[in-house]
């Protein structure tokens, strides 16, 4: 009651106990946790006051809570019931009591209440009542206790147990709640009375209750109330002994006599007025039939008068044939009370007829598994037969019945574990019964026997053995096993009469077979103990079926299956007999069975039968088993009379030689490794070294026999590794379960034997042994696993045969074809080439290694056993690796090899692929437990022959050379190294000095501290090329893969190593020079030092041991600089720029150690390892070596300017940042001094030069005027790519640099510019930087108008040289054909490559002071009287940026040229601007900044050169190039979304002057009109990226190229569309062209980079949660480019191109897509058909996109100037509403626009809220005119709202509206219906006629249908 409608009541009375057992829980003993029973009470019936007369004393709020909990309303009352149970908590039991008459009323209606809820509460109050009561409760109890008693049997746990804890606080003590039940036993029997008289009907007064309803609550009333009666009866009836839950009662209570006959009186009267609740017995509820039983069983036991003659059969037949009852919770209670009744009442089977009502009954319920209740029902079965009167028992007939019915209802395949031994024991115990009680059933002895043996045969035998032995065989096509044939009885004396039906498929579970196994052989053994000749009838069943097993013929997998279950049969046997310790398996079924048997047996030689012998000789011994084979045989027909006799010794091991030997190891076929088990098995510790040499001798001296040539039938050698493999199998097992019962079992020493070990080492000495002789050596020697080390021989004989393994190695390895290889075998040997093979042909030594190798697969644990003979085992595993390592040399060599060799060298890989298999198995279990001698001794071995391989090999090409060896190194430490010190000694053997290696640095590994030297001397180009570059690409490929602290700093992070001290640090920083050898190296095949090792050292550094990598950075750092200072006087380069450029510089040094040392302070300075106190040291040390006493250091004066120009930057940096922290600001300042005082020195020495005009070629003075131009760095600035100064100079340098560069000015005055060296050109443009971004404020007239001269000279040289290039190109391509392609590129190699470098290097000067000199313009505003201010320099700038965007052009030109001819061509042009990054870099940055005067003169320049592409082809082809160059790109994307170019860039011509000059007036030409829709056209560069999309771009790579350019060219196209005028229509048509012809997956390109599943999930967590980095990018983009309309913000972070990037442009695209077209974006989310991805999309624009939107359209409506007294709008923020209101004259609209959360995605809804003097059909034709204006716009709503205002004011002025579309204004394009047909005169709009014509297919009018 309480639930669901419609739940089975089964389910409540499954937690329902029995009347018996749920009194023990009511009256549990008081020291429980929780205790609960009955209580005393005194009092009398409730008194019958009116409401009025009830409420009149009682508190006011609890009287207004005893109304409430009257009412229907289960809320209600359960509120009230609430309140009541808190007041009752607070008042006092003396204004309770006044209450409890109302409160027994509402209690016992509450009690049968629907709601399980309320009846909870109501036994909760009541707790809450009696507690605070107490005593005073006495007076009332009697009303209350029926109701009370009743309710502790709820069908509800939780209301039962509320109920049984209000009467334990009532009454705590036991005794006490018995005396109140003594008392009201009265009042209990008349309550329980009312309720049992109930019906559903009589449930409640009213009539309102549903019937279901009605149907619950009866239910519930009755299965309690029995439940109550029931254990009334047995607690007040029954005798104290059996009074369940009051044991503990030592004494009667006082009025028990009394109660009890009380009870049985009103019992007698319940029994008789109920009809003996035959009724309730018909139930449909189980429930209530449950109780009934429980009820009956408490009558029969307590009142068993009450059954009479008169109501004997009713109630006989509805106990006795109860087993009708299908539900199995009724079971247990229904069994209760059956057997109860046929013990008190045995005579009952004769009044109603037994076999119908009864016997048929309960053969059907076992036939159905007892519906169920197997574990109830089962063990009431032999209960049942024990007290069955034997007159109700109809023979042998009845059992057969019985055991066939419960065998039917087995359920075998789906039964639960506990249910299947509940049935196979009790199956066991009732055919144990019938067996021990026959003589109950049967008239004399013989019918007696023969009953028993009808049993042991129908049951045992037909049904439970053969279901065991057969049944598992029987499997049909789906894997179902069928049921035996005869499985099934018949009624009557032939059981086992075949029906000829389709057997029954059933699937048995796993444990069906075990749990019906066992029952057999308890069966078997109660039968034994029983009577001894029973057995008989089994062992006679079990010996036929046994034999017809063995028998040639029948399914042979079947027959494998039997034999398995025989098997698992014999095993049981022997348990049963070792437990019981009995010998009748043995005696009585086992050996009479083999005895039969092994004739057959022996003479089929099965692997079945064999096997089943083998494993009864294992399970009973040996000995019995022969025992009972040699009886039998030697006496068969006496066979009784022997059975006791005992095998003698002599006996058995002459059955054992002569038989079981030779017949063991026989031939070899299907049953050998039976055979071999059996063998195994009848070994006997007593007799087992006999028996052993009787096995080895027979094999031995078989094979012997056999050694004869010709063709062999057994190899007996193969039988015996057979043989000893098994045995150690054995042995391991029998170790890991401790079973130590045999001796030779545990102990693998007793197997050894002389003639084992002869015979191994004799085929390990065989000049050409066979491949399976190996598996006979493995055999004897053990170890191929850790867990398997038991070896057969002696650690002499294991010597003597890996000696010889060894020699076969070595023989196969002086013949490979590599020298490398012949010579490691042959030092192996001790230097020996002819090493025994003189004779042996190179198949034969193939072969025989081939041997070796399976000797040594099966054996390598082995080697440990050995492990002393250290040149021994090293050797061995030197040769697995060298001769495994030569197969992937043979493979790389396979394209250098003639037929010839490569025919040879199939044999040896043949070979290799076998010694690949081995090599798998010798894990880290193998390394670990070999010695750290050998390993040792193997490293070295190894690192010896790679070391050879890379500087000896060749012939292969460097990168496979150096990968194939890097994995055999890999492979080496991995195997060999098991520490950081093993590591460690490897390495330096690996890295120790040779004729070769090292080429730079010669290091000294005799000296702990791992001194160096510098090779002075002449480096071998030849040497240098092969080896050293071979060997540096190997380490470095070890550095990327096991660290550079491993490699070079010598130690491993987060190591247990000893305490560091100096040794160690030396030790550490030993390998120095191997980083310094490696940076001096620079470039090896696959890495720089730059791209590769430079990366890996800084990482190295930055995670390492601080002051050990100080220590070491410093030690490379020295070497390099000692290096440098020797060769310092080749290979420097002077062209340093003054900003940082070292990236490709660096490449133009051309001395080794310079080089490197730059490279490694670019790197340090650049990762902030080292900083500005780091810089100011070196800076130091290097101004310090600049003298030698009084003379310039030459060789450091030329290397000092390239590393001054890296230190002064940090130095920089340092001083500015100390002057923020005051407490590094004096360190600092006493640096920046000393360095400022430095370089003022070097000031002062370059003014004492003459002017550099006056220079000649040679003089020295070229690097003091190096040195000082470097310490004045540049910087580039984030957002301009502007350069800006980096250094804060004194005013004295000032004036010094400005005395400089005014005496260059002077002496240039005095000589021809012709004259000027190249050289000079380069220092003065330097000097020009530094001047104009230091000094320009002092500069005079002159200073400007010679720094413009120069500037206007030097970039004009640059646009010269650019042009002629152009024009060369332009000339080149347009006089070729692709059939020269090969040509054309050639010549266009040429072409673009600048020969003269001097004057770029000029001009990227000349642009950097450019530069300089517009950001000084844009930052600074000089006096009035500042000569830079004057007007003439203004036309200047514009000349110069003119030029500067002439070379912009050119380079695009070139490479659009070029690209008209093919890919290659313009890629060969687009690589020429990475020769000189900076060059175009500088022009990129001052393209950016140029006036849009300067674009214009230079576009108009470039289109009057005529060439064969023009400057907006020549843009798109920089934009779009397929070798990209990303500061021109963003340059060419700025001029190309800017005016005037824009204008120009988008549109094709044609279509750009059609938009131009279209006006609002007619046109002449319809024809005209019609094609204007379709006159727009992009320019082709776009088209090919918007338009025609290709499907493919969807599935590119996310940040490809092709990507990259699609997403610029949408860039475009909306920053165009967002400068038109919303109004123009120009943007109208362009948008509409988008609209109709741009591809849409755009759109799911964009969502490819937008992670909208991390926008689900951030949505559904908290708001406070910091987005994931993706969804923050794209979040920010979309909101940006909502709220601004720009993309530039994103384009121009956009490179390098990055994930992150990509994905905020793609926000951004999509926000800019919302704001410009959204009808557009939702077309394309309408038509998306995936709805996961269509929910995440409208969940991320609603989130991050829509807000901001709808924020702007709002308010841009609000702006909206209408303008018109017939109009106005409102705007509701907070609702997202627009309210349009149109009044005219006397009729007027007002539209509602409902701005959707997820706006543009779902549309604009349009509701009409009011018209007046408007017909229906109008307002509805404006609504959706409303409608599909706004959601048709491509732009903002106000402008949609205006358009659909404007279309009224046509209509009301009398224009006609569009008969296709019933607009005056076009939704789309806005034009006005022009198109009249000339027969109706109607007018259309363009647009719609247009897509009426191609939509109909017919040119006609759409009203008259005439020719339009």
């Amino acid at each position: 009651m309480g639930r669901e409608k419609g739940e089975a009541a089964a389910n409540r009375s499954k937690s329902r106990a029995s009347s018996s057992s749920l009194a023990a829980s009511l009256v549990s003993s008081s020291s429980a946790a929780v205790t609960v029973g009955f209580g005393g009470y005194i009092g009398s019936s409730r008194f019958d006051t009116d409401n009025t007369t009830a409420f009149l004393d009682i508190d006011g709020e609890v009287a207004q809570q005893l109304k409430r909990i009257g009412r229907k309303d289960p809320t209600t009352k359960l509120k009230a019931l609430q309140t009541l149970s808190a007041l009752f908590k607070e008042k006092s039991g003396k204004e309770l009591v006044l209450i409890i008459p109302q409160w027994g009323y509402e209690y016992k209606k509450l009690l049968l209440d629907y709601n399980r809820e309320v009846r909870r509460a109501t036994n909760e109050t009541m707790t809450n009542l009696v507690t605070a009561v107490g005593r005073d409760l006495a007076p009332y109890l009697k009303s209350l206790m029926g109701p009370w008693w009743f309710s502790q049997f709820d069908s509800v746990p939780e209301v039962s147990l509320a109920a049984k804890r209000s009467l334990e606080a009532a009454f705590p003590a036991q005794e006490k709640r018995l005396d109140a039940l003594i008392l009201c036993t009265s009042e209990i029997f008349m309550y329980l009375e009312e309720n049992l008289k109930h019906t559903p009907q009589s449930m409640s007064s009213d009539k309102v209750t549903a019937l279901d309803e009605l149907e619950e609550m009866h239910q519930q009333v009755i299965s309690s109330s029995l439940l109550a009666l029931a254990t009334l009866l047995d607690v007040l009836v029954c005798m104290q002994s059996e009074r369940p839950g009051f044991e503990n009662i030592t004494s009667e209570p006082k009025h028990a006599s009394k109660a009890r006959e009380t009870a049985i009186s009103f019992g007698e009267k319940l029994f008789s007025t109920q009809k003996y609740f035959l009724d309730f017995l018909k139930s449909k509820t189980p429930a209530i039939r449950s109780a009934t039983y429980s009820a009956l069983k408490s009558f029969i036991k307590n009142i068993p008068d009450a059954f009479n003659e008169g109501n004997m059969k009713p109630l006989a037949a509805a106990i006795l044939g109860a087993f009708q009852e299908k539900d199995p919770t009724c079971h247990s209670s229904m069994w209760d009370a059956m057997l109860l009744f046929l013990k008190r009442f045995p005579d009952s089977w004769t009044a109603f007829n037994v076999q119908k009502t009864a016997i048929n009954r309960l053969w059907h319920f076992l036939r159905n598994g007892c519906f169920g209740s197997q574990q109830v029902s089962y063990p009431a079965l032999v209960i049942l037969l024990d007290i069955l009167p034997p007159k109700a028992i109809s023979g042998e007939k009845f059992f057969i019945d019985f055991f066939q019915n419960l065998w039917d209802g087995r359920n075998p395949s789906n039964a639960t574990n506990p249910d299947r031994l509940a049935f196979f024991y009790a199956l066991k115990e009732c055919f144990l019964w019938g067996l021990c009680n026959a003589s109950r059933i049967c008239d004399d002895s013989d019918s007696t026997h023969h009953f028993q043996v009808s049993l042991v045969d129908n049951i045992l035998v037909k049904l439970l053995w053969q279901e065991y032995l057969f049944s598992v065989s029987l499997k049909n096509q789906y894997g179902v096993i069928s049921e035996a044939p005869g499985n099934s009885l018949e009624h009557g004396y032939l059981p086992f009469h075949h029906k000829a039906v389709e057997p029954l498929k059933i699937k048995y579970s796993r444990s069906y077979f075990q749990e019906l196994g066992k029952c057999i052989v308890e069966i078997l053994s109660g039968v034994y103990l029983l009577e001894h000749d029973l057995l008989s009838t089994f062992s006679v069943v079990f010996k036929e079926n046994c034999l017809r097993m063995f028998q040639p013929m029948g399914n042979t997998e079947s027959t494998t299956e039997n034999v398995e279950q025989v098997i698992k049969f014999l095993s049981l046997l022997e348990k049963h007999s070792v437990r019981k310790g009995e010998n009748w398996p043995l005696v009585d079924i086992v050996g009479p069975m083999l005895a039969k048997s092994f004739p057959l047996i022996r003479s089929l030689d099965t692997p079945d039968g064999v096997r089943l012998l083998s494993v009864a000789v294992s399970l009973f011994g040996p000995q019995k088993i022969v025992q009972e084979l040699h009886i039998y045989n030697e006496a068969n027909s006496s066979y009784p009379d022997h059975k006791d006799k005992e095998l003698r010794p002599e006996l058995f091991m002459q059955v054992f030689e002569g038989t079981f030997v030779p017949w063991c190891l026989l031939e070899y076929n299907s049953s050998t490794s039976a055979r071999l088990d059996l063998l195994l098995a009848l070994l006997n510790d007593e007799y087992f070294s006999a028996q052993w040499q009787m096995i080895l001798s027979y094999a031995i001296n078989q094979e012997k026999s056999q050694s004869e040539p010709g063709p062999q039938d057994v190899h007996y050698l193969d039988l015996l590794a057979m043989l000893l493999e098994k045995a150690r199998n054995e042995i391991a097992k029998r170790k890991m379960n401790n079973d130590f019962i045999h001796q030779f079992w545990s102990t693998p020493e007793e197997w050894q034997h002389e003639l084992l070990e002869s015979a191994a080492v004799a085929v390990a000495c065989s000049p050409s042994p066979h491949v399976t002789s190996a598996q006979f050596l493995c055999a004897v020697l053990g170890g191929s696993s850790k867990d398997n080390c038991i070896s057969f021989a002696s650690k002499n004989a294991m010597i003597l045969i890996f000696t010889k393994v060894f020699k076969k190695l070595v023989a196969f390895g002086l013949e490979s074809f590599f020298s490398v290889v012949r010579d490691s075998c042959a030092l192996l040997v001790g230097g020996s080439t002819t090493f025994n093979v003189e004779n042996e042909s190179s198949i034969n030594k193939i072969e025989t290694a081939q041997f070796a190798l399976k000797v040594l697969g099966g054996s390598f644990f082995c080697l440990n056993t050995v492990s002393n003979e250290i040149e021994l085992v090293s050797g061995i595993l030197t040769l697995v690796f060298i001769i495994g390592w030569e197969n992937s040399l043979d493979t790389l060599e396979e394209d250098v090899l003639n037929d010839e060799s490569k025919e040879k060298i199939k044999g040896r890989l043949r070979f290799d692929e076998s010694l690949n298999g081995f090599c798998s198995k010798m894990n880290d279990e193998f390394w670990k437990s070999l010695g750290i001698d050998n390993r040792k001794r193997l490293g070295s071995n190894l690192v010896h022959f790679i070391r050879s391989v890379i500087f000896k090999e060749d012939k292969l090409g460097a990168n496979k050379i150096t990968a194939l060896c890097f994995s055999w190194v890999l492979e080496v430490l991995e195997c060999l190294c098991h520490d950081h010190y093993e590591e460690q000694n490897l390495l330096d053997q690996l890295l120790s000095k040779n004729d070769t290696w090292p080429v730079w640095i010669i290091p000294d590994f005799s000296t702990p501290k791992g001194l160096v030297s510098l090779n002075a001397g002449a480096v071998s180009v030849d040497i240098y090329a092969t080896g050293n570059l071979k060997f540096v690409s190997l380490v470095d490929k070890l550095i990327l893969k096991i660290g550079i602290n491993r490699v070079i700093a010598g130690y491993v992070e987060n190591t247990l190593s000893p305490p560091l001290n100096e040794t160690t640090k030396e030790e550490i920083t030993s390998r120095a020079w191997l980083a310094a050898e490696i940076l001096c190296t620079w470039k090896w095949p696959g890495g720089s030092a730059v791209a590769s090792f430079l990366p890996l050292l800084s990482a190295g550094c930055r995670s390492g041991n601080y002051p050990l990598q100080e220590s070491l950075l410093d030690s490379i750092f020295n070497i390099l600089l000692d290096g440098a200072l020797v060769h310092g006087e080749s290979g420097t380069h002077s062209s340093f720029n003054l900003w940082p450029a070292f990236g490709d510089e660096l490449e133009k040094v051309e001395e080794p150690f310079l080089r490197a040392l730059l490279s490694l302070l670019v790197n340090m300075f650049k990762e902030n390892l080292w900083e500005g106190d780091k810089a100011i040291r070196l800076f130091d040390l290097l101004t310090h070596k600049l003298f030698i006493g009084e003379a310039v250091n030459q060789n450091c004066l030329k290397i000092l300017p390239a590393i001054v120009s890296v230190l002064v930057r940090p130095l920089c940096l340092r001083s500015i940042e100390s002057e923020e922290s005051s407490s590094d600001y004096q360190v600092a300042s006493l640096g920046e001094k000393r360095m400022q005082d430095t370089v003022k020195e070097w000031l002062r020495r370059i003014l004492s030069f003459p002017p550099l005009v006056t220079w000649q070629a040679g003089q020295d003075m070229e690097e003091w005027f190096q040195l000082v131009i470097v310490c004045y760095p540049l910087s580039a600035m984030n957002d301009t790519k502007s350069l800006k100064l980096v250094r804060e100079i004194s005013p004295e340098e000032r004036i010094l640099i400005l005395d400089v560069f005014r005496k260059q000015r002077l002496g240039v005055s005095a000589l021809v510019a012709s004259n000027q060296l190249p050289l000079f050109r380069i220092l003065l443009s330097k000097l020009m930087v530094l001047s104009v971004g230091y000094c320009w404020t002092e500069f005079t007239e002159e200073d400007w108008e010679f720094f413009f001269s120069n500037l206007r000279s030097w970039i004009q040289s640059a646009v010269v040289i650019m042009e002629e290039v152009t024009e060369n190109v332009n000339d080149l391509i347009t006089n070729s054909s692709t059939s020269e392609n090969f040509d054309v590129l050639k010549n266009l190699e040429k072409i673009v490559l600048i020969p003269d470098p001097y004057p770029i290097t000029v001009a990227i000067n000349a642009l950097a002071s450019f530069s300089l000199f517009c950001a000084i313009l844009e930052l600074q505003q000089p006096a009035d009287d500042t000569p830079l201010i004057t007007e003439r320099w203004d036309s200047t700038r514009d000349r110069i940026l003119e030029g500067i965007l002439r070379l912009f052009f050119c380079t695009g030109i070139a490479e659009s040229i070029a690209s008209s001819y093919s890919v290659e061509a313009a890629s060969i042009v687009a690589a020429t601007r990475f020769n000189n990054p900076y060059f175009w870099e500088l022009v990129a940055s001052n393209v950016v900044k140029s006036s849009q005067h300067a674009r214009d003169r230079a576009v108009k320049s470039v289109e009057f050169w005529g060439l064969s592409k023009g400057p907006i082809s020549s843009l798109y082809a920089i934009l779009f190039s397929s070798t990209p160059f990303p500061p021109l790109q963003f340059a060419t994307y700025v001029i190309l979304s800017t005016a005037p170019i824009s204008q120009l860039a988008i549109l094709e011509e044609d279509a750009t002057c059609s938009l131009d000059g279209e006006t609002s007036g007619d046109r002449n030409s319809g024809d005209l009109e019609l094609s204007s829709e379709r006159n727009i056209h992009l320019k082709e560069e776009l088209s090919l990226m918007i338009e025609k999309l290709p499907d493919e771009a969807f599935e590119v790579d996310l940040i490809s190229q092709e990507r990259v350019n699609v997403f610029l060219a949408w860039s475009l196209l909306l920053s165009h569309l967002w400068s038109l005028s919303s109004s123009s229509s120009a943007r109208e048509q362009l948008v509409q062209y988008v609209q109709d012809s741009a591809n849409s997956l755009i759109l799911d390109c964009l969502f490819q980079h937008i992670p909208l599943e991390l926008c689900l999930a951030h949505n559904l967590k908290k708001k406070d949660l910091e987005l994931p980095a993706d969804i923050s990018e794209a979040a920010s983009a979309v909101k940006t480019a909502i709220t601004t309309g720009s993309l530039l913000f994103s384009i121009e972070t956009l490179w390098p191109i990055e994930p992150k990037k990509m994905t905020s442009l793609a926000g951004t695209l999509f926000g800019l897509m919302l704001r410009i077209l959204p009808a557009y974006v939702r077309g394309w989310f309408t038509d998306l058909r995936d709805r996961t991805t269509s929910s995440l999309i409208e969940s991320f624009t609603r989130t991050w996109c829509s807000p901001p939107l709808i924020v702007n359209e709002l308010s841009q409506i609000k702006k909206a100037n209408f303008a018109d007294e017939n109009f106005s709008v409102s705007v509701s923020k907070s609702a997202n509403e627009v309210v349009a209101t149109y009044m005219k004259d006397e009729t007027g609209m007002d539209l509602v626009i409902r701005l959707p959360p997820s706006y543009p995605l779902r549309p604009v809804d349009v509701e009409c809220m009011r018209s007046l003097g408007i017909s229906e059909v109008k307002q509805r034709k404006w609504l959706m005119s409303m409608m599909l204006f706004v959601r048709n716009q491509n732009g903002a709503l106000a402008e949609a709202i205006q358009t659909w205002k404007s279309n009224f004011d046509k209509e009301f002025e009398g224009v006609e509206e569009c008969p296709i579309c019933y607009s005056v204004i076009h939704t789309t394009n806005h034009s006005l219906p022009r198109l009249a047909c000339r027969t109706c005169k109607h007018k259309f709009h363009s647009a719609c006629l247009y897509k009426w014509f191609s939509t109909s297919h017919k040119s006609s009018c759409p009203l008259c249908q005439s020719p339009f």
